[in-house]
Formats: structure tokens, sequence, C-alpha cells
């Protein structure tokens, strides 16, 4: 039996390092511990070791040979264990469980693991036989065991299964070191005659689990013993990683995958692309396409959608369109989300008249506009005050026969609202309901942004407390909108119970704002409100940056007439953070 050896280094020291990254120098040595700092500097040679180990691995990694697999010899069975062995396996032949129910209590570990290994040929026994004995004695299905019914599912193809009892066995926490796994299907590899394919499947199945340290120590022990994934396995990993913007990460895995030799497919570099334009780098995004053409690879809409989402993205328009029309030049007719991505670039910098022409042309072409595309120019023309473009708009969805959303909706009122149409806006808040659509914060925000602008503010926090109510809760620049229209009428009570209700759900008030209604507070004497109000800020710690409570108050007693003798015995010693005279 050969003992299990380990590898010097972990070849993907790299990769490695960038899921788990050196803490900077400075977090360390801030707080002036000198045994963390030594602990510091440690790790930081280790580091910086690892790094000459790798470069000079991957010089002569030609020249490395894998480590060669374990053989294992495991001992065979006697007496009463290979009596149970074979009377077991008689009645899983033909099927007689009724007949292997009466054996249940006999089940062990090495008896399960032999009616395994003498039935794993046969993958559709081996599975009903493995998940008989998860119900009848689960001690007895062991990391061994469970081993061996993924070398027999992966032999057969049967990657889903195989994935079942991996995602199940690793969630279940039963597993208290993912090596440990490894290190099982590796031992049973050989006794089972396997295929590279079980380790593969443990690589894809931590990818799409998100356990990413344990899918970077799959890949690179796969490596050290021969083993490639497959370049489905390896999308797997990169798209888990980058639905969790891990993008630097993404892009080392890509690196490592070419110095791996695994020759990348279209989905690959349609990944590379988004990773590199998510991370800025556009030109680089663009360098891959040309990279796809000179290996035979045909980019797709997908690759073109997503360069040009990356480049709409920053702005860089002409460039976008210069995409679409490259992409039309080889072939590739735009789409739905093309035109989209285009439309909604134009909109965001105000570009509205070449967005309707780009509209124009996506229905001359036979592209069917869809909800997302009016509820772009919808939103565009209510942003600049031209409701009646987004009701025409509106109609034309609703005669293509498509079904107005929630968002389409609250385009529309707040085109409204910014016309102070509130009426208008209002009708249509009932239309929700025919339309079976229930109204959202964004709906109650705008209404009552239509209110303040008519400076209304009454109205608004009725609408304020329906919001609250229906189970809604404002952003902050709604709630101080709100306070600011109190503030215009002079109604500084009502400003006061906004802001109260701002404390409440731990919002910090702008300083502007909250100077202002101090001052109006002081000056009308009501110093016991502001107080009051400017104690619950700082229990709460959501005093604003930048707000000195002394300068107010001390220009307040000046600005009233009062002595500076009156006013600092009132106030108390907590305003101007000194001890009492």
């Amino acid at each position: 039996m050969q003992t299990e050896k380990k590898a010097p280094i972990n070849r993907c020291g790299k990769l490695s390092k960038q899921l788990y990254p050196l803490p900077s120098k400075s977090s360390v040595f801030k707080d002036g511990c000198p045994a963390v700092a030594q602990s510091f500097k440690k790790r930081k040679r280790f580091f910086l070791y690892c790094e000459v180990f790798v470069k000079s691995i991957a010089t002569k990694q030609s020249k490395l040979d894998p480590i060669p697999l374990p053989h294992r010899t495991i001992s065979e069975p006697k007496g009463q264990d290979l009596d149970f062995v074979n009377v077991a396996h008689s009645h899983l032949v033909h099927s007689d469980w009724t007949k292997l129910e009466n054996l249940s209590s006999g089940l062990t570990q090495f008896r399960v693991k032999h009616i395994l290994l003498k039935i794993q040929k046969d993958y559709v026994l081996s599975l009903e036989f493995f998940k008989w004995v998860e119900v009848k004695s689960p001690n007895s299905n062991t990391l061994e065991n469970h081993s061996i019914v993924l070398h027999v599912l992966t032999k057969s193809k049967k990657f889903k299964s195989a994935e079942s009892i991996l995602r199940k066995l690793l969630e279940s926490g039963s597993v208290d070191f993912p090596g440990k796994l490894f290190e099982a299907i590796l031992l049973s590899y050989r006794i089972c005659d396997s295929s590279p394919r079980v380790f593969d499947s443990l690589f894809k199945c931590h990818a799409h689990l998100k356990k990413f340290r344990n899918a970077s120590d799959t890949f690179c022990s796969m490596k050290q013993y021969g083993f490639v994934p497959t370049v489905e396995s390896c999308n797997a990993f990169m798209s888990a990683l980058l639905s969790s913007d891990r993008v630097d990460v993404a892009l080392a895995f890509y690196k490592e995958m070419r110095r791996s030799k695994i020759s990348p497919n279209v989905y690959t570099f349609n990944m590379v692309v988004s990773a590199l334009c998510k991370s800025g780098k556009l030109e680089k995004a663009v360098e891959v396409l040309r990279e796809m053409e000179n290996i035979s690879l045909k980019p797709t809409a997908v690759s073109y959608n997503t360069l040009i989402a990356g480049h709409c993205n920053r702005d860089l328009l002409s460039v976008a369109m210069k995409l679409k029309t490259t992409m039309e030049m080889n072939g590739i007719q735009p789409v739905n989300v093309t035109y989209n991505t285009l439309i909604h670039g134009l909109c965001k910098v105000g570009k509205l008249h070449e967005a309707n022409k780009l509209f124009s042309e996506m229905k001359r072409t036979g592209v069917a506009p869809n909800v997302v595309t009016y509820n772009t120019l919808i939103n565009a023309y209510s942003q600049v005050g031209n409701s009646e473009m987004g009701s025409r708009l509106f109609e034309e969805m609703a005669n293509n026969g498509l079904k107005a959303d929630i968002l389409t909706y609250n385009a529309l009122i707040m085109g409204l609202c910014k016309e102070m149409k509130t009426k208008k806006a209002a009708l249509l808040v009932k239309e929700l309901d025919n339309a079976n659509l229930v109204p959202n914060s964004s709906t109650f925000s705008y209404l009552i942004s239509g209110q303040c602008t008519r400076r209304n503010p009454d109205r608004a926090f009725q609408l304020y407390k329906s919001m609250v109510r229906g189970g809604f809760y404002p952003n902050k620049p709604t709630l101080t909108l709100l306070i600011s229209t109190f503030i215009k009428n002079e109604d500084y009570d009502g400003a006061m119970e906004v802001l109260k209700e701002m404390l409440e759900r731990s919002i910090t008030p702008d300083v502007g704002m909250l100077t202002e209604i101090c001052s109006m507070f002081l000056r009308c004497g009501r110093d016991g409100v502001i107080i009051k109000l400017l104690q619950e800020l700082e229990a709460k710690r959501l005093m604003p940056e930048g707000f000195d409570k002394t300068t107010v108050l001390s220009t307040q007693v000046w600005s009233s007439g009062q002595q500076p003798g009156w006013y600092i015995p009132h106030i108390g010693n907590w305003a101007l953070g000194c001890e009492s005279s």
C-alpha cells in the first residue's frame, strides 16, 4: 500500500494568493502589536518564497512528471463477512429487496464497500443500493463508499447523479476537511478502474457551491496527479467567480487555464470579455475577440453585446455604435439586447433623438421591441418632463400586445409628478389594481415628490404615512425633499416630525438641513427641542459629518441678542463639552 504523498508546494500558489490576499502592511502595524508584526513578516517572506518557487515551476513545467497514482490493496471479506456479501449480492442481482431488508441489521461499512465493488458495473443497481443503505444504515456509507459510487456514476457518464451526491455530501458538513474527499476518491481510483471525470465532477461541484478555495485546491491537486478539468467545468468556476464579483480571480484563473493547455471555447471567451469590461479594460476586451478569430472561433451576439454594454457603461457610445456596425458586417444580426443596451446608453446621457432613431431602426429591421425597450424610453422622456411622449409610447406598447409592469407605471407617474400633474398620476395609481400590479416604494416616492413640487407638504406627509402602513419605506432623498418642502413652507414642526422618522430608521440627516432646522427652532426660543434632538443624534451615532453643534448653538445665542452667560448654563455642559462652573 502506497502512503499518501503531499506535494511540496501548491502549483497554483498565485491563484490561491488572489483568493486569499495578503493583508496590507499598514493594516497590521497600525495597532502597534510586535507579535502580529512579526507574524506578518514571516508570512510575507513565505509568500515571496512561494512566488519565486511557482515561477521556477512554471519555467520547468514541461519537465515535471505528474505524481503517480497510489496503489491501494484492500482486505478481502472472509467468513461471515464473505457469506453476507455473497447473499446480499444475490438478492440485489435478482432485485429481491424484501429479502435484502432482512439483512439490513447486519450492514457494516466493510460489507457495504465490498457489495458496492461487486456490483460496480451496474450503475443503476449501485445507485439504488447506495440510497437504500443511506436510509437503513447511514453510518455505513463512509467517505470511501461515497467515492466508489462516484467512480461508478462518472465512469458511466451519469454526471448529474454524481454531482447530486457530491452536493449533498458537501452541504451536509459531514466532510470536515474537503481535501479528505479528494484523497478518498484518489485512493479508490485504481480499484474502480475509474475515469478522470470523477475529479472533474468534484471540481465543478465546488464551483457551483461557490466554494472557491476548495475548487482552486481541487484544480491544483488534479494537475499534480496529471488530470486536467474539462473546459465546461472551468467555465462553471469562472461563471461562479464573476457572479460573486471576483473579476481579478476569474482573469487569473483564465491565465492558469491557458498555461494548463485547456482550450477555451466561445463561452470561456465571452466570460473573459465580460470580466475585462467589468474591470474597465475595454481595449483588452476587444483584443479577445481578435484572439477568438485567430483560433477559428466565431464571436457570437453575446460577445458583441457584452462589449457594447461595457462601452455604454463608460459612456463611450461612439465606440459602442461602431461595434454594432462591426457585428452586422460579420453577419451577426443585432437582437433585442443589442438595441436595448444602446438605447439605454443614449438615454442615460440625454441623447433622446439618437435613441429614438435606433428605436425606429429596431422596428424597421424586424426586431420587436419588448417591455425593457419601452420602459427605457418612457423613463427617459419622463426624466426630461415630456410626459406626453411617455404616454404615446405607453399606448403603442399596449397596441403591440405588451403588458406594462410596475416599472412602466412608475416611469409615467414620475413624469406626471415632475410636471405637477398629480391628479393624472393619482389616476394611474388607481389603474394599477386593474393591471394586477402593486405600488412599490418608488411609486410612493414619486407621488410624494409630486406633492412636494406643488409645495403641498401635508398631502405629501399623508402619502408617506400610507406608504409606511403598506410596509414600504422611502429612501433618504425622498425624506430630505419632504423636510425641505416643510421648511420652505415654514412648517418647522412638520419638518421635525419627518426628521424624527429619519432617526427612527437610522438615516443620517444632511448637514445643511439639520443646521437650518436647528437655527429655526433656536430663533423661536425652542432650544430644549434642539438639545434633545442633538442628544438623540449623538446617542444613535447619526450626527452628520461636518456638523459643529457648538458653533451652531453659540451663533444663535449672539444672533438672538442674548449674552453667552445666559445661554451656557441653559444648554448645559453637554453642548460645549466642558465641566460646569
